[in-house]
């Protein structure tokens, strides 16, 4: 049959349903809960060129739609049947992109020929290093994240290669619920495979090759036509992470997007050097790597909810990645909490095409959501490590309707774990687990709230990670008048005491602690002025907003459980009836602004960008720390003046 119009479509439909049958095998037979109910893991089927052409539509982390498999698929150097190779080695290929992540690849032959590849990956809860759960921003190189895996045939002519099996299992806390992930993974490639020969079975060889050309073809046509109707121009936008590292300064991500016809072009200079922790995301400098162009995806889905999604839909953008900085480090810079760094750069990617389409795009969602793990000893003194699900917040308020509570935005498609099954798994109880109050940014349609939970801690020897750990000083951004989300926080409750940890990601726990943790809330869209006042008389009904933020946020006078009219009209009337700037992004950033400013911002990357890579994390702290003694008369031609002279090693002597 000819491959193209409606058969096209419904060869696609077949592959995206070959992609849902791997993902609903690996989700089915996975160990670990962080697989299996968070559903943190991707499955791909690839063009022999490495392209995604399929994925799951909806099970897993959709940031892999875009993947190139061919730098890692290059570096085997020949495919038999049977052969299934394996790594996560961040700098081999830039396809795994931290060290939990375990990438496979099986070849599917048809006739003696390979016709396409069948990919995946999961995120391994622990898979050894430093930490328990093996990630930190404290980390300072790769090597201290865990075992590292070239790429290599684990499983040769249908043959497990023992040796590597063994090392796997040696140099990670819970080897048993390791393998049986793995195990979980290689079912989902045979079923890939499997489900290749069907569809090869009912199309004919020549057709599905031809339709992978045209799935990726047609996917490129769908971006580029979405891409024309957003007006030519440069565009402009930055967030930043509270921390660089422990303790450390704000980590920055800014994008100038430039939008020219049916092309775009994403480039992150200003964004932060290289840094001494593991914020770093390592991209190869690849114009196309899916992590730096995530949020290309999700702004295009959000335009055309019919966008198929794939390699091809990412042809028509290109990022520029300036090596030696947090978006394209080098070896053997420490990668773990890239996924903090890949959040910050898709809500730069959705408020700088916000700034493009003010009217079809939603305020900014949290970015800080943290993924919870926990190390503990079981009743029989056995070591567990699980992943108690992510806290985070919900999606930003639109221009038409509020944002989702608790999930949504950039949260993918990452599930809640039930509290039954965590308390099942792991020696700890539950206090709370829900929706935050008072948490969502105000807006004509406001913001999701954040979620929070408390659980108590039974046993010594337990250690509490919170991974991606962020908004605890800056928060997410309303838009269109809307203001920005509350803060996220995370402390402990011992003997009576409070221990707030701020951005920690790491902490030690004793018996009869209380851990309390909760996500930041994700910003408003348009004036709080203009909400429906019995839509803010219901979110007061529900306790999800406090009768005093009622009144204070949105001018709503509520008593006895209903609204007092004529005391909300006069407060309504004392609220701004007009946006100022399309971004309100709260006191701590406006004050951070107020010194860091664009110009200074441009001076300290060219400075940067003429050090060796491996000073400038450090420079940038020393200059900082002199702006931050100088205040707004900082002079910054001074400062790298001053450091040259301290540091001849700057000027090559």
């Amino acid at each position: 049959m000819a491959i193209d119009g409606r058969n096209l479509q419904i060869l696609a439909n077949y592959c995206a349903a070959a992609a849902d049958a791997m993902a609903f095998t690996l989700m089915r037979t996975a160990h670990s809960t962080f697989v299996k109910e968070t559903e943190d893991f991707s499955c791909q089927i690839v063009s022999r060129d490495g392209l995604a052409f399929a994925s799951p539509r909806s099970f897993g982390a959709p940031w892999y739609s875009g993947i190139d498999y061919a730098p890692v698929l290059a570096l085997i150097d020949h495919y038999d049947e049977g052969d299934i190779c394996i790594t996560n080695d961040a700098y081999a290929g830039n396809v795994a992109t931290h060290s939990p992540d375990i990438h496979i690849w099986k070849p599917v032959f048809y006739a003696g020929e390979i016709v396409c590849f069948v990919v995946g990956h999961i995120h391994n809860t622990d898979i050894g290093g430093a930490v328990p759960a093996s990630l930190s921003r404290a980390l300072t190189d790769i090597v201290q994240e865990g075992i590292r895996i070239p790429p290599l045939k684990i499983i040769r002519n249908g043959e497990l290669n023992e040796d590597v099996a063994r090392i796997l299992r040696l140099n990670v806390r819970v080897p048993e619920q390791n393998w049986g992930d793995f195990k979980a993974q290689i079912a989902s490639v045979n079923i890939g495979e499997r489900k290749i020969h069907e569809i090869i079975a009912r199309f004919g060889v020549d057709d599905f090759l031809q339709g992978i050309a045209g799935i990726l073809d047609y996917a490129e046509q769908q971006a580029r036509a979405i891409i024309r109707t957003i007006p030519d121009g440069d565009y402009f936008y930055a967030d930043y992470a509270d921390e660089d590292g422990e303790g450390g300064y704000p980590c920055r991500v800014a994008i100038t997007l430039r939008v020219r016809g049916d092309g775009l072009e994403l480039d992150y200079t200003g964004s932060d050097p290289q840094l001494a922790s593991s914020l770093n995301m390592p991209t190869g400098g690849r114009e196309r790597h899916p992590l730096a162009l995530v949020g290309v995806t999700y702004v295009l889905s959000t335009l055309d909810r019919s966008l198929l999604l794939n390699a091809g839909t990412l042809r028509p953008t290109r990022a520029v990645l300036p090596p030696g900085t947090v978006m394209n480090c080098e070896a053997p810079a420490a990668v773990g909490m890239r996924s903090l760094t890949c959040a910050l750069s898709q809500i730069a990617t959705v408020g700088v095409f916000s700034l493009a389409l003010p009217d079809r795009l939603p305020a900014n969602s949290p970015g800080g959501n943290s993924i919870m793990n926990i190390r503990t000893l079981d009743a029989r003194n056995r070591s567990v490590v699980a992943s108690l699900g992510p806290v985070g917040g919900g999606a930003g308020g639109t221009p038409r309707h509020d944002g989702p509570d608790g999930s949504g935005g950039l949260s993918a498609f990452l599930k809640n774990t039930p509290i039954e099954i965590n308390e099942a798994e792991v020696p700890i109880r539950f206090l709370r687990y829900g929706l935050a109050p008072d948490s969502a940014g105000a807006g004509r349609f406001r913001g999701g709230l954040a979620t929070e939970m408390a659980f108590a801690i039974f046993t010594p020897e337990t250690t509490v990670t919170a991974r991606n750990r962020n908004r605890s000083v800056f928060a997410s951004a309303g838009a269109a008048g809307g203001c920005a989300g509350g803060l996220s926080r995370f402390r402990t409750l011992r003997d009576g005491k409070v221990l707030e940890h701020g951005n920690r990601d790491v902490i030690h726990c004793q018996p009869g602690d209380v851990i309390e943790v909760r996500g930041p809330g994700a910003g408003g869209y348009g004036l709080p002025a203009q909400r429906d006042v019995e839509a803010v008389l219901n979110d007061v009904r529900c306790g999800f907003l406090s009768a005093a933020a009622a009144r204070e946020q949105y001018g709503v006078a509520i008593a006895d459980n209903a609204v007092d009219e004529a005391a909300t009209a006069q407060l309504r009337a004392a609220m701004p009836q007009q946006a100022g700037t399309h971004f309100h992004h709260g006191a701590a950033r406006a004050a951070f602004e107020a010194i860091w400013t664009p110009a200074r911002y441009r001076a300290l990357t060219a400075f940067l960008a003429d050090a060796p890579v491996s000073w400038r994390h450090f420079l940038k702290t020393q200059v900082f720390r002199a702006v931050e003694q100088a205040g707004e008369e900082a002079e910054m031609t001074q400062i790298f003046s001053a450091l040259r002279l301290r540091f001849p090693a700057l000027a090559g002597e």
